[in-house]
């Protein structure tokens, strides 16, 4: 006869022990929330100085709880998709764990469900799984119900409500996870996920069910391009009005950027549980280490804040960056005068041609083109952990057919532009340049090629101008995501003299169009005309 594990009884035995008349999630009357509730609060607190007592969800679970599955007039459950976000250490597997138990086995289980954790590595999915079998061990009655495979970290449901249904915890390897129909998928840190192919691959699934539910509970992301950062920045626009969807749900705990990150009271705004399952302590020692030490800040500001600072010190803000993301009128800037920085990568790397078109109230318009090789880009997405095979669908990259850069594709595009626009001066890197000054050359474009040194000598300049641009709001670059990447990786170093660059190897992930734009800017300085002086304007007046 199969058994469970060490000491566990017989399956032919389970089922049959004596159940309430009445369960605390079917008393009449109750809504669907209330049922959720009802159930999550029968479970069983296992560790800590409360193991041994019942969950007891605060007033902000209980909300979240109602915000998801409050029913329309219909009688349906409309949010198909919900984000909790918050700070570390705020009880979340413990709520998602409940929950999974909820759909598994109670209040919202269907017939033959699957349920599924996801996280990053199996290990973590199993954090889950773990606090689940826990929960059981503890309930008689609901653990009398199920088969608990440990080498699989798979749960079965074998009576009651949701029999047949299973439970499994899932990887990031998300390869071997198409087919499957999920009922219910809860995905834990999704801000820590190399790439979104799991998150689609469960998201999609989910499309055979007529009520089902993707939850994903984590800290935030570091990056905007991160497929959580993505739902958050949507679910905003849901707050705001701007887009009305019923089927997204959005729930944040967050610090303000702006706000005192070395105050109580800012910590509280990212961290609900703070001063009951959260410790008042732990925060405050490591508030202290950080403000003492700047290598810790962005870390604290990202897991403890819950902001979307990443853990490696950038040149530029993000909020100053965004600051900068106004609207480009594109058919406006036909025939005008513009420069432009030209930073081409290697052979299988990002190419950046990025353009700037001054107005007379010395601000710029950025407009940006960026190529790369069409071969094995999903693996190099999968490499850098970003999406450029989404970009390149959403043609905010153009992929060159093959394994390396053609210039050929690079030298066409600088062409059309020059015909459409008047381009004053293209600023260069030397490296492969002459490939490009021949493919120029075939298409007849008469493309005023400026070479632009990468030393500390002649870049200084340009990191000047582009952080005083991005300081005083000159510039307008559209939001263009991958010139966003870019700014959030760059780096700058200095020499012994206090010159500075902007330093690809130091970098957290590809700086090409910011190279490009800062070149762009510079040799846009360089072509002003000089103002006359004082007497001979007087003169001229």
């Amino acid at each position: 006869m199969a058994l469970r594990g060490v000491g566990a009884n017989p399956l032919s035995g389970r089922g049959k022990l004596e159940r309430r008349e009445v369960l605390p999630w079917s008393v009449p009357g109750l809504s669907r929330p209330e049922r959720v509730i009802a159930f999550c609060e029968d479970l069983p607190i296992t560790a800590g100085k409360l193991a041994g007592t019942t969950m007891q969800l605060r007033e902000w679970q209980r909300t979240f709880i109602h915000a998801v599955y409050t029913e329309d007039a219909a009688g349906g459950r409309p949010v198909r998709t919900a984000v909790l976000s918050m700070g570390r250490k705020n009880g979340k597997t413990q709520l998602a764990a409940a929950l999974a138990l909820c759909h598994l086995l109670g209040p919202e289980a269907e017939p033959r469900g699957e349920v599924y954790s996801c996280a990053l590595t199996r290990d973590q999915a199993a954090k889950l799984y773990a606090e689940m079998v826990a929960m059981l061990q503890c309930h008689p009655e609901l653990d009398d119900r199920c088969n608990v495979i440990r080498f699989t970290k798979q749960i079965e449901v074998l009576s009651g409500e949701g029999a047949g249904s299973i439970y499994l915890a899932l990887s990031a390897d998300a390869g071997s996870k198409l087919g499957l129909s999920p009922s219910f998928v809860v995905y834990d840190e999704l801000g820590s996920a190399p790439n979104r192919a799991l998150f689609d691959a469960m998201d999609t699934a989910t499309g055979a069910r007529d009520n089902p539910l993707m939850m994903v509970i984590s800290t935030q992301a570091a990056a905007d391009h991160a497929v959580l950062s993505e739902l958050i920045d949507y679910g905003l626009k849901v707050h705001a009005g701007d887009i009305v969807d019923l089927s997204f749900h959005l729930t944040l705990f967050a610090a303000p950027q702006e706000a005192d990150p070395w105050h109580p009271d800012t910590w509280r705004l990212a961290n609900p549980a703070i001063g009951d399952f959260r410790s008042l302590e732990d925060v405050q020692r490591q508030a202290s280490q950080a403000r003492l030490v700047p290598s810790k800040e962005a870390a604290f500001r990202n897991l403890i804040l819950n902001q979307r600072v990443s853990a490696v010190s950038r040149f530029i803000h993000k909020a100053e960056w965004d600051a900068n993301a106004g609207a480009i009128d594109l058919g406006r800037l036909d025939g005008r005068e513009c420069y432009a920085g030209l930073d081409l990568g290697a052979t299988r790397d990002l190419t950046a041609f990025v353009m700037v078109f001054p107005d007379d109230k010395g601000r710029f318009d950025v407009l940006s083109r960026f190529f790369m090789p069409e071969a094995n880009i999903e693996e190099r997405s999968n490499e850098d952990r970003v999406p450029y095979d989404l970009w390149a669908k959403q043609g905010l990259i153009t992929l060159i057919p093959g394994a390396t850069i053609d210039p050929g594709f690079v030298a066409e595009a600088i062409s059309s532009a020059s015909v459409r626009y008047q381009i004053n001066a293209v600023a260069y890197d030397r490296w492969r340049i002459e490939d490009l000054r021949r493919e120029l050359g075939l298409f007849g474009a008469p493309v005023p090629l400026t070479p632009f040194g990468q030393g500390f000598k002649d870049f200084s300049p340009a990191v000047d101008m582009l952080e005083r641009c991005v300081a005083e709001k000159q510039l307008r670059h559209g939001g263009n995501p991958v010139l966003n990447m870019c700014a959030a990786n760059a780096v700058v170093t200095r020499d012994p003299a206090g010159g500075r660059k902007l330093d690809k190897s130091k970098a957290a992930g590809r700086i090409d169009g910011l190279v490009a734009l800062a070149m762009a800017l510079s040799i846009s300085k360089r072509h002003e005309p000089e103002a006359l002086p004082a007497c001979l304007a007087e003169l001229i007046a």
